[in-house]
């Protein structure tokens, strides 16, 4: 049930991030290809997935989630463009394929990422009748805190000056639950808006998404040590070349895992409170934890 799932849910967001992009005229078609090329070669669509399966539980329209969903993504997708640039990360190679500055150049790549951006926004403002503008609103406020300094781009602040210097556990948390979490979160947080989901009910889900953001995380960390650059879809091993601080290298390997188990759990007690069908998104949080890419 949870693959078939993941599957239907890639498909449908890469059919909208498809058609949003398509649109596009052809002003500038090589950065155009550079967005296409970013966006749409593969990737798990973890965050689109939690919108839709979330939104899913909650019996909310769909075209409402298709807008939430693709937004999200392209937000992710110009920040890998931007994490793989020279200045970065200075990664050649992402889902199994050149990164976009490899493919394209380093120039196109900015671009790329930036011109992302902003179509999250401009999908996510769209007319939309499954939508009250309240609720477009409050969107695009929690999808510009995540991504920002208050989330995505703080954390990766953090993580560059961090790079070559050893951090405590407390900093390394606050790191990931920005740079990874935030959107992780932003996803269900998504999905909530467009539902009017009660407040209780809101809370719970908030608990559940932040307990799996980080754990996606050290699951990351982890699978850096233990997988593959074929699995992996990036070079294997580059934390440790970069010489970032990383779950396992503060916790051990096993530390690392029990650290990702507890997460797991905690996330799993808040579903448990709810009133709601939720064995999709448990089996997904386990799901977390078990990936192999």
């Amino acid at each position: 049930m949870l693959a078939e799932a993941i599957k239907t849910y890639q498909k449908r967001v890469d059919a909208v991030l498809s058609e949003h992009l398509n649109q596009l005229d052809d002003a500038a078609p090589y950065l155009k290809a550079a967005m296409l090329h970013g966006t749409l070669l593969g990737g798990k669509r973890i965050r689109p997935f939690l919108v839709y399966s979330v939104g899913d539980m909650l019996a909310t329209n769909i075209s409402a989630l298709d807008k939430a969903a693709a937004a999200i993504e392209c937000i992710h997708a110009y920040s890998l463009i931007h994490d793989d640039l020279p200045a970065m990360d200075n990664d050649a190679l992402r889902r199994g394929q050149p990164t976009v500055h490899i493919a394209f150049d380093e120039a196109t790549a900015i671009l790329a990422g930036d011109a992302l951006q902003t179509l999250a926004f401009e999908i996510i403002t769209s007319p939309c009748s499954s939508l009250t503008p309240s609720q477009q609103l409050a969107m695009v406020n929690v999808l510009a805190k995540a991504s920002g300094y208050h989330g995505m781009c703080g954390g990766q602040a953090i993580d560059l000056s961090a790079t070559n210097h050893s951090i405590e556990l407390p900093r390394l948390t606050e790191l990931h639950n920005k740079k990874t979490g935030a959107l992780i979160s932003c996803a269900v947080e998504l999905a909530l808006i467009a539902a009017n989901a009660p407040k209780k009910d809101y809370q719970l889900m908030m608990q559940y998404a932040q307990s799996l953001g980080l754990a996606f995380q050290v699951q990351d960390d982890i699978l850096d040590i233990t997988a593959s650059t074929e699995e992996l879809g990036k070079p294997q091993g580059s934390d440790e070349q970069s010489n970032k601080s990383t779950f396992p290298k503060l916790l051990g390997l096993d530390g690392a895992k029990a650290t990702a188990e507890q997460l797991i759990q905690d996330a799993l007690s808040a579903l448990t409170k709810l009133p709601y069908n939720s064995q999709l998104i448990a089996d997904f949080a386990r799901y977390i934890i078990e990936r192999r890419l």
